[in-house]
């Protein structure tokens, strides 16, 4: 039902742009987020929305260099990442919940896309 894509390689601070979309159901009312997984490592908090895309937040290793934003006419929400570092390579999930409160949690999301890849060289 959410499906992520636009990840790739890129090299050290340069620039991707991560779209999640969903099929068969509108997610337009649920808080959506961004996390990511590193080989051997847990998944990991990015960034997060409200449903009305006013909020956000995100986690320090990106703040500043990532934008969390949404369309609801499109059932879509985006992850722009700038000067990205080989730190941020990893596999990227988008997710959809309903509370807001526990936004950097990932055991509070029910909804996930399958990942896409992202790979950072120096």
């Amino acid at each position: 039902q959410l499906q992520a894509s636009g990840g790739g390689l890129v090299q050290a601070g340069g620039s991707l742009r991560l779209s999640c979309s969903a099929s068969k159901r509108t997610f337009s009312t649920y808080t959506m987020a961004w996390f990511r997984q590193a080989p051997g490592k847990e998944r990991e908090f990015v960034a997060a929305i409200s449903w009305s895309g006013g909020t956000k937040n995100y986690a320090d290793s990106v703040k500043g260099r990532f934008t969390i934003s949404r369309d609801n006419a499109k059932d879509t929400v985006y992850l722009q990442m700038n000067s990205l570092k080989p730190e941020d390579t990893a596999v990227y999930y988008c997710a959809a919940g309903e509370s807001w409160t526990w936004k950097r949690d990932h055991d509070k999301y029910p909804y996930w896309g399958q990942g896409t890849q992202v790979a950072v060289s120096s």
